[in-house]
């Protein structure tokens, strides 16, 4: 009598992740696996399919951001290439980026480019920790991410409601007691809460604690495992460090590249959303950017942001706060508000001093 093994056996089994697994059955690549409800269920004796994913193929598979993020630039990326330096790669060797976010800009470069530097820090504190272990410790931050994607997956919709909000609890504990020794379990339920939170917003309160509800994803990937890998593999060649932008004023010369993305200015009450720390980036904020850029001008600067004159013609904030600059109006998908039939082509900023 042939004895069966759920996918999550055969993933630790197979030292594979539960994803690959059901990739696999899926891929009708197991014989005689099955379907019982809604699991698989695999032969015991089955043999682990050979990986048709060859390494030539693999290098050949860019990084890419391995977190959602409020304003983030992957849609945007090709209009943005367009807008690099001249000089990058060529005598512009150093890149920095100091409000890093989940990276768009950064991996593009870190794909396409030899840098001999490369810089990148933000004040998100947990966001830069998260970085930090996917540098440095990303076995162990996958392996514990696998435990969260079976758990989260083989549960009921009602269970993996109850499931995320005791995660999100233990974040939040977490998190006040920060420290070398939990830095890999903050990592993991930092990517678990992004992965699983309503449209992947990372947002807290005053007191710090993050408070983004559950999302409605039948079927998340949690544990990307071949990207978090690619990603830990350029990120060897990144200087991490946590803190304000103002940072890097003296890593920056006339061979730099500077990208700023900083919380968007909102274009009405309801899209209002600048609380990715305790703290809001508002107009006073926007001024002290605006500053700092002219303070640097002795490297290559590129800083994106709202276009006001989406919602209101008159309204020249930036036009003003960054004269003298070049100010891009380029098209993007956007929404303005928090309304789905709000959302289409809106103009955004990309404002650079050369």
């Amino acid at each position: 009598m042939i004895g069966y093994m759920t996918a999550s056996t055969a993933a630790e089994k197979w030292n594979i992740s539960h994803r690959r697994v059901i990739t696999l059955c899926q891929e009708n690549r197991i014989p005689n696996v099955t379907m019982l409800g809604n699991m698989w269920v695999i032969p015991s004796d089955a043999i682990k399919p050979i990986d048709g994913r060859t390494l030539r193929y693999e290098k050949k598979i860019p990084a890419k951001p391995f977190i959602k993020w409020a304003g983030g630039k992957g849609q945007l990326l090709p209009i943005i290439r367009e807008f690099y330096p001249k000089e990058l790669g060529v005598s512009i060797k150093r890149y920095c980026e100091p409000m890093v976010g989940a990276g768009a800009v950064l991996f593009d470069i870190l794909n396409n480019y030899e840098m001999e530097e490369i810089y990148i820090c933000d004040t998100n504190v947990q966001l830069i920790n998260l970085y930090r272990v996917i540098q440095n410790n990303v076995e162990k931050l996958i392996g514990l991410l696998s435990q969260y994607e079976t758990t989260h997956l083989n549960k009921s919709d009602e269970e993996r409601k109850e499931y995320y909000y005791q995660q999100r609890e233990k974040y939040n504990t977490e998190i006040q007691n920060s420290g070398d020794n939990n830095s890999v379990v903050r990592a993991g339920l930092f990517i678990y809460l992004n992965k699983t939170c309503f449209n992947g917003l990372y947002r807290v309160n005053k007191k710090g604690l993050y408070n983004v509800p559950m999302g409605s994803y039948k079927n998340p990937k949690i544990c990307d495992e071949d990207n978090l890998k690619r990603v830990s593999k350029l990120l060897q060649r990144v200087t991490v460090f946590e803190g304000d932008y103002s940072t890097i004023k003296d890593l920056v010369d006339e061979n730099t590249f500077v990208y700023f993305d900083p919380p968007y200015r909102p274009l009405t009450r309801t899209a209002e959303f600048t609380s990715y720390n305790a703290e809001d980036f508002n107009d006073t904020e926007q001024v002290r950017l605006s500053e700092f850029i002219k303070s640097i001008s002795l490297a290559k600067v590129m800083a994106s942001n709202s276009d006001p004159k989406n919602t209101d013609e008159n309204d020249n904030f930036f036009d003003d706060l960054y004269l003298g600059l070049n100010i891009n109006r380029v098209s993007a998908n956007r929404a303005i508000n928090s309304k789905g039939d709000n959302r289409g082509k809106i103009s955004e900023l990309l404002i650079c001093n050369y």
